[in-house]
Parts: C-alpha cells; structure tokens; sequence
C-alpha cells in the first residue's frame, strides 16, 4: 500500500490548502461526501485506520474492502438521508416491494457505477497500490434469493432508484442465505452460506425502529367502551423484528432507496432467573427459537416443523412490515383512511400473501377501523405479482397450521372468504362448482388455505409476467378469478436492468456501445436500436467479435482454475444456467450431449463443431430428481472429457455454486442460450434476457418471455424449435406415451440405453434408474416428443455459427433488439398502470463548513 495515502497531522488526514483570491475562492469538500480523487483517497485512508483500526502495516484483503466499502457508503448516506426527507416533507406516495428474496448480487461494484465514481474509485484503489477487482471479489455474494424471483426484486429496486420513483422493498435478512453448492463425486451438497461471518458494511441497523411479532396463542373477544364487538389477540410468544437498512442507488440520480430486511430476535434474549437456577439452556432458549425465524432462506418444509417455520418466516417479515409503514404514514398524518394514497404494496408472489390478512388485523385489531372501511383500505393498498403456473407452487396452508400459529389471522380469512363467496353466491347463483373453486378455503381431506386466491380477492390488481404467462392465468390458473374481475389482470414482462447486466459485467462492450451511440441507452435501453446501424460495418463486427472472445477466454480461465477442464474460446459456448428442474430440462440438453457422443462412438471421424457445454444451477435440498440430473450432468462430463475419440470437439462442464457474480462471468461469454422448458411451464424467465442483450443467441421453446424475445430479435435470429403450449396440452389430453418415441427414434433409444445400461454410472444400471423410468413412463414435461426437434434446431446452431460474419449479425441484433427487456420499462408500466405513483427529484444541498455542525433540536434520547 502507497504509505503516502496514509500522511496523518493532527489526528486528521491532511486536506489541500488552496491559496485564496477574488477570482479563486476556496473551495472546501467534506472528507465523507467528496467525490474528488484527492478526497476519496483520504476518505479510503480514515476508514481503514479509524473505523478499522488498521493500517498499511496489518490490513487485510478483508479490511481494504470494507473501508473502501465505508467510502462509498458513506457518498449514499447522504444521498440516503435527504432523499428520505424529501419523500416526508412532500408526503409522496410510496411504493413497497414485499419479497421473500432479494438477491441483490455485490454491492461494491454496482454502487460504483450508479454513483458514476467506477474510474475515480479505480485511480484511488490503484495510486494506493491496490487492485479494484480483487477487492471487489472479496466482498461474499448475499444468497438472500434462489433464483429469478429475487434477482427480478433486486433489478426492480436499481429501477425504481434510477427512475426517482420512492420506493421500499421489504424482506428477511437471512443470517444464512441459499446454501452454498459444492460438487463432490457429482453430487450436489449444501454447505451453510455464512455471508455475515465478516460483517456487512453496507447495512445499518436500526434497533429503535424495531416492532413486535406475535405468534401462537389463542384470540378473545370483549366489547370496548363504546360497546363495538372488538377481538384480541394472546400470543403464546412474541418475537423482535429489527430492521437493517440497505442503501440502493439510481443510476446517475440522487435517489436512495431503502431496503428493509427483517432480522428476528427474542423480546426477552436471556432469562436470568433460569440462569441462576442452573438451567443454562432454558436461559437462552427464547432467544435461539426467536432468531430461527431469520437463520435461513426457506427451509426444508417436507416436515411439520419445516412448514410452520416457513410459515413464520413468512408472516415474520409481513407482519413487521406493515407495522413499519404505518408507523411512518402516521408521522404525518391523523389516521389511516388514506393510508392507500401513501402505500401501494406490491405483493411479490405468495409468499407475501398472509399481508391481506395482516392488515386486516392491525387496521381491526389495534386501530379500530369498522370491517368494510378496513377492506376498502386493503384492497387498494395491495397488488399482487404471480410467478408460477407450476399448481404445486400456488402455496397452500394447512388450516390445522394457521389455527395454531396465527389464529387470528384464520378468522379473519375465514370472513373474508364469507364475505367473497356470499357475493359470487349473489353473482352466480345455484353455482356451487364455481363457489368451491374461488373459496379461499381449499375442501380436501385436509383443510387448505390457498393464499393464491387470497392474494387475489384481497388486491386491486393481479399481473403475470410475461404474455403467454398472464394469458394463460387467464385460461386456467386463475381463470374463475378473470372471469370475476378481467379489469384486475394486468401484463408486466419482467425485466433486468442494463446498468449491473451490460455495463458493469460486460464493461468493454459497454465502451463500444457508448463509442457508438453515446451513454443514453444505460437509462433507455431502446436506444440501443441505433446498433442496427453499425451492422454491416465490418470493423464494428470485429471489435464486437472480439470483446466475445476476451470474455469467453475470462470464462475459460475460471473453468481452467475451478474445474481443471481446458475448454476451446473457439468452440460455441453452449450455456444453460438456472435453477435446476424438471420444467427447464436440464435434461434434454443432457440428450443433446450423448446423442453426440454416440455418432462420435460410431464415427470417430465424424463432423461435429465444437462445442463446450456450460451448466450452472442449484438443485432444492429435498428434490431428488434435481439432484440426480446434477449428478448425470457430472457423470457425462467424466466419461465425455477423458474419451480420446471426442478429440475436445465437446467438452461438458457443471460450474458449482451457480450466483449473481458467477452470472457476471458467464453471460457475457454465451453463444448460445438455452431457454427450453416445456412450452406453458416458464412464467417468464430473465436469464434469457440477460443473454440476450449480451449478444447471445438463444435456442428455445415458445414459453415465457422466448416469445417477446423472438418478436423484437426477429424469429431469424432466434432458434426456435418444440410443441405450443397448445400442443402441449393437447398432447397431454390425448394420452400422451413417451415409449412412443423411444421405439420409433433409433437415435432417441440409443441415447436412453446408454444411460439405462450404466454406460455413465460405472456399470450401476440403479443409480439412474430413476431418470429413465421417468422419461419412458411419464415424461411428464415431453422431453421425448420435442427431442428431434431440439436435436434438429441444435444442428442449424451448429451451421449458422460457422459462418461467422452471420453469426456476429446475429449477436449484435439480439443486443440492439433487447430494448423491451430493461426491468426500467416494467417498472415504469407499475407506475402509470397499478401503483399510479410519479418520480420524485430529490436535490442535495451544497456542503459548506457552516453546515457542517450539529444544530440538535430536540433533547438526545436517553439510554
């Protein structure tokens, strides 16, 4: 480290001492929000040796991080601080985001470019005698998401901040997040995912905010003074919710954000009289069941124990939530008849469905609102984002649970749902068909609550997430609830954003983009359409071109560096990264692979392009399936990477641990995307954005967002191939057999056999067993019928990269295309057509020395 950055006089860091003159006067920047890089380095310096307590001499990779981190926050505060006084003081509407995940990626980096300090930072850290992305990968990549859900709420935040819209995204901080995955002898295995083990330098906490939880009990009822009919509620335990802020930029805006993450703690964490008696575990274990609630992102619920946790956790941070906000309206407002004008709450999924009956509750329970007042304040408070077609993903809670673990809130279901179905009584009458199956209250041998239909009565608004998503809810899901109310239904394609999926992962093209068409697009990505212009231009095609290969050669060096393989930058990088299931048929592109091999086998000399076949993805703990198709991924690529007749024409890797940064490396390096879930199944998908605006092709279904994809590239530059969610269904109708296709297929049955005759299992016929009676018998997600179609289409990937000049056309097309797919579009339709909220600009005030002290109004808070 450069000792000079370390020049103390004083105590303080020395400051540059202009000369003043009429025509000079002095100009004076505050150590904490100076944005020079004479000020940054001193800023850098303080923070490691006054908030560290380190210096040059015994600082760590670890400590320069977190004081560089302690740098940047810091420029946030600021912006934070005023930007949270400009929404009080204007009283402007809000929007909240309640999610269940939030994964957010790395801080550093991203903040960096939002603050657009990204080069000064670098000079900084480098005249320091440091290099900026080795500090950046020190800092652990938060699991607190298992996939697009989270990564969809993260992207949504960086929008609302760069588009000035207020907003609050609401959460659970996972002391552990997704496990982290570890590949041993081909099997998935979770390892905890400690990621606060070192601290969190971007959170603050904030303890005087925090609210109580309450759960278990049983509720009673009185009549108050005035004689109303009241119910209260007596929990069997009472949790601490603490709320830890994370600050979360716009992009060249002054805009700060928050987001609120729920940590649990016991109202009462140590139990002294229990101590003294000798019982030394029951002295602390209030505390230990209160913050299991926030240990770890969603756990195992195949258990009793497993659901009422995941259950809790739920209302944990829902709960808080809503107690948070309306402790925030009523700083400035008398009561909570316009709380709908302050507050649009936009439910993410169903895990935050119980919020309909929590409001409910404190607008009944604590602030005495009448029934249909309350209601009324409810449903236009809420609004509610479906993600899944999957009916065993429409969340459903046994009644036996709610009763035990939210009693109150039961009852309060149970009158909503009263109430639903006396009106569809009303609407449709002698119906009783329909009235079953809108009740909020599923009629099985086991008593269900169907928090899907909850969500929707309880909310003025419901969206899917891509066209064919929100079409199909329509038809089917949810189509007794579009037939009820088709003003509710709304189309939100999702979104990712530019700023942490081009320009901070793909820097290089970003600078070639920004040569061409200037900086504009970061903040309107159609304007990235201004590519086509530059199409036919050779030069541009080969810095394009080029700028692939460095990434595909980054990438190379990290499969080299974690998995050993030595993989060709000339191949095509054949790349399928996501969670792993069924649905997604991970699978059949393992079909693809062996169905290579095998014409290798039986022609060593035959013609096959090369190509490296990338997997990435976690697998639930409790899915077996997923599981086992991670282990045959593995299995093929022993046998496929060591067998000298393949001659490195393939080469088959499974990167673990498959996150937001790995994502960084790997997008950029993609030439072929594989988006081939079964046509119907994918709500929509963003990693096939995130392809695509990087310049990849993309091989896939007519599913999810492939449809918009493939309407704004241009279906010739897309690779289309299976059956139509019509055919699909049709098929299904029928009486589909998959044994159909393996005896007709010769190619088709051969690839089976290889994996039934133990050909990838050392001889074991068993340990794969599983997969080939499911592909034979069931199929339930058609592998076998879109086979040769994919095989086909796979072989026209294979013509059309070879001819390079076309191919680099292509690439460009499906960047200068993907416009639609900036998650600021989404947010922006949010804003005019559900949550009806408007940008607000937030002004900083000029530091001056006369500023800088306090001027307390109030007397200090005692402690």
């Amino acid at each position: 480290m450069n000792k000079k950055m370390f020049s103390k006089k004083n105590g303080k860091s020395a400051k540059k001492n202009n000369n003043p003159s009429p025509t000079n006067p002095i100009s004076v920047e505050d150590d904490r929000t100076g944005m020079t890089v004479e000020t940054l380095k001193r800023a850098f310096a303080d923070n490691l040796f006054y908030i560290l307590g380190k210096n040059e001499n015994n600082a760590t990779l670890l400590d320069y991080y977190t004081a560089l981190s302690y740098t940047v926050r810091d420029r946030l505060v600021q912006r934070f601080i005023k930007t949270s006084s400009t929404y009080l003081e204007d009283d402007v509407k809000i929007v909240c985001y309640f999610s269940a995940e939030f994964l957010m990626g790395r801080h550093l980096g991203n903040n960096l470019i939002n603050l657009g300090i990204y080069d000064r930072i670098r000079q900084v850290v480098e005249e320091s005698g440091l290099d900026l992305d080795v500090l950046i990968e020190q800092e652990p990549d938060p699991g607190l998401g298992n996939g697009g859900l989270g990564r969809l709420a993260a992207c949504f935040l960086d929008s609302l901040a760069s588009l000035q819209i207020p907003a609050i995204g609401y959460g659970i901080r996972y002391e552990f997040g997704i496990f982290h995955q570890k590949i041993q002898d081909g099997w998935q295995v979770e390892v905890p995912d400690n990621w606060l083990r070192f601290g969190n330098p971007w959170e603050i906490a904030r303890p005087e905010n925090s609210v109580e939880v309450k759960l278990g009990g049983h509720t009673e009822t009185y009549r108050d003074e005035k004689g109303n009919y009241r119910v209260c509620w007596i929990p069997e335990r009472t949790v601490a919710a603490i709320p830890h802020d994370t600050l979360v930029p716009g992009y060249e805006t002054n805009t700060v954000n928050t987001l609120r993450l729920w940590k649990a703690e016991a109202s009462e964490s140590f139990n002294f009289d229990a101590f003294n008696a000798g019982n030394y575990d029951r002295a602390v274990a209030e505390k230990i069941n209160a913050e299991t609630i926030s240990k770890v992102l969603y756990p195992n619920d195949n258990t009793p124990a497993g659901k009422e946790l995941r259950l809790a956790q739920q209302y944990f941070f829902v709960s808080a939530s809503i107690q948070d906000l309306i402790r925030i309206h009523l700083k400035t407002h008398d009561d909570l008849d316009g709380l709908y004008e302050r507050f649009a709450i936009q439910l993410n999924d169903t895990h935050p469905a119980v919020s309909i009956a929590e409001m409910m509750r404190l607008l009944i329970d604590e602030h005495h609102l009448d029934w249909d007042k309350a209601w009324d304040i409810t449903q236009k408070c809420f609004a509610y984002t479906n993600h899944t077609l999957l009916p065993e993903a429409l969340e459903r809670w046994s009644v036996s649970l709610f009763s035990s673990l939210l009693p109150r809130h039961l009852e309060i279901i149970y009158e909503i749902n009263f109430r639903f179905l006396e009106d569809v009584r009303i609407w449709f009458p002698d119906d009783e068909d329909l009235v079953s199956r809108l009740s909020i209250i599923e009629e099985d041998y086991e008593q269900k609550v169907r928090m899907a239909h909850l969500a929707c009565v309880g909310s003025h608004s419901i969206n899917g997430v891509a066209e064919l998503h929100t079409e199909l809810l329509k038809q089917d899901t949810l189509k007794d609830f579009a037939m009820l109310w088709p003003e509710k239904f709304y189309n939100k394609t999702n979104g990712v954003t530019p700023r942490r999926w081009i320009l901070l992962c793909n820097l290089k093209l970003a600078d070639l983009i920004n040569q061409k068409i200037g900086q504009e697009w970061l903040k309107d990505l159609s304007q990235l359409k201004k590519l086509e212009a530059f199409v036919e231009d050779k030069e541009f095609r080969k810095q394009w071109r080029a700028i692939k290969q460095e990434n595909k050669q980054i990438l190379a060096d990290y499969i080299k560096k974690h998995k050993n393989v030595d993989v060709n930058i000339n191949s095509i990088f054949d790349v399928q990264v996501k969670r792993i299931h069924e649905y997604k048929r991970q699978l059949l592109a393992a079909l693809h692979i062996i169905a290579l091999y095998n014409r290798i086998k039986a022609n060593p000399d035959v013609d096959i392009y090369p190509r490296t076949f990338i997997f990435g993805g976690k697998a639930a703990p409790g899915y077996f399936m997923a599981k086992l198709i991670i282990k045959l991924i593995g299995s093929i690529a022993e046998v496929v990477n060591r067998d000298p007749d393949v001659r490195n024409r393939l080469k088959v890797v499974f990167l673990a641990n498959f996150n937001v940064s790995l994502g960084q490396k790997i997008y950029p390096a993609a030439d072929l995307s594989e988006q081939i879930s079964t046509a119907g199944k994918e709500a929509s998908g963003t990693g096939n954005m995130k392809f695509a605006m990087n310049g990849a092709m993309t091989i896939g279904t007519l599913d999810g967002a492939n449809i918009e994809i493939r309407e704004e590239v241009g279906e010739e530059n897309f690779f289309l191939f299976g059956l139509t969610a019509e055919e699909v269904y049709a098929k299904r109708g029928h009486g589909y057999n998959p044994m159909d296709y393996y005896d007709s297929n010769q190619e088709l049955k051969r690839v089976i056999d290889r994996i039934k005759n133990g050909y990838f299992s050392h001889g074991d016929r068993e340990l794969f067993k599983p997969i080939v009676e499911s592909l034979l018998y069931q199929d339930q997600y058609m592998l076998l019928a879109d086979y040769q179609a994919y095989v086909d289409c796979q072989e026209k990937v294979s013509l059309a990269y070879q001819d390079q000049e076309k191919w680099v056309k292509m690439s460009i097309l499906n960047s200068a295309r993907s416009g639609k797919f900036s998650s600021d579009r989404t947010i922006d339709e949010y804003c005019r057509e559900i949550w009806q909220v408007k940008p607000v600009n937030v002004e900083l005030d000029n530091y001056t020395q006369e500023k800088a002290g306090l001027n307390a109004q109030v007397e200090p808070v005692s402690t």
